[in-house]
């Protein structure tokens, strides 16, 4: 099915189409899966995205420029080098628009976004910028947040349960009440300046 067809697409289910490099202009999608799909280097631009799925699907370096999303789910795919600050986000917002399983996020940033009850689950996020935004009640249950950023964060509330390679400085970020793997957790001394022995 191609894209230009209309401006608004309701549960429709689009499976291993190639939209690489396309720019997708101005199009509403209601209640639609996209399985399997190549979006990698495209360019969403005024679109709105309500209750969709990706699932498998490529979107790496995809920009999208003024887009909206509204309870849009990615599980298992890859969307690497996104600047997610570059969407619409509503100025109210009671839980994540979006939420990510078992996907690849690396280099993407979230910098000063408030996006609280955000699911980052059994994912890859290597280089991700989470500086000076709102991830309270956060989950990122089983995540790789190597070398990912958090400072200015709130991040009260959010679950690290199983999460592994974060960077925290407490005295950096809001962490009152979050959960930390007992073992995992002593890399948040480390902004202690103290030597642990064993």
């Amino acid at each position: 099915m191609e894209l230009n067809e209309k401006n608004e697409y309701w549960s429709q289910r689009f499976e291993q189409q190639v939209f690489s490099g396309a720019e997708i202009d101005s199009k509403e999608f209601d209640g639609c899966t996209f399985d399997g799909c190549d979006f990698s280097e495209a360019t969403f631009k005024h679109c709105n995205f309500v209750e969709c799925e990706f699932i498998n699907c490529n979107l790496s370096n995809v920009k999208i420029e003024y887009s909206k999303y509204s309870d849009v789910c990615f599980r298992e795919s890859k969307l690497i080098g996104i600047n997610w600050t570059k969407a619409t986000w509503p100025g109210m917002i009671f839980s994540s628009p979006v939420k990510f399983y078992k996907s690849i996020l690396n280099d993407c940033s979230f910098h000063g976004l408030s996006l609280q009850e955000f699911v980052l689950e059994e994912c890859k996020a290597h280089n991700v910028d989470f500086r000076d935004g709102d991830f309270s009640k956060a989950n990122f249950t089983y995540t790789d947040l190597t070398g990912s950023f958090f400072s200015g964060t709130n991040l009260s509330e959010a679950d690290f349960s199983e999460a592994t390679n974060y960077d925290i400085d407490i005295y950096q970020n809001r962490i009152e009440n979050a959960r930390f793997s007992r073992y995992e957790a002593v890399r948040l001394l480390e902004s202690l300046d103290i030597e642990l022995v064993d």
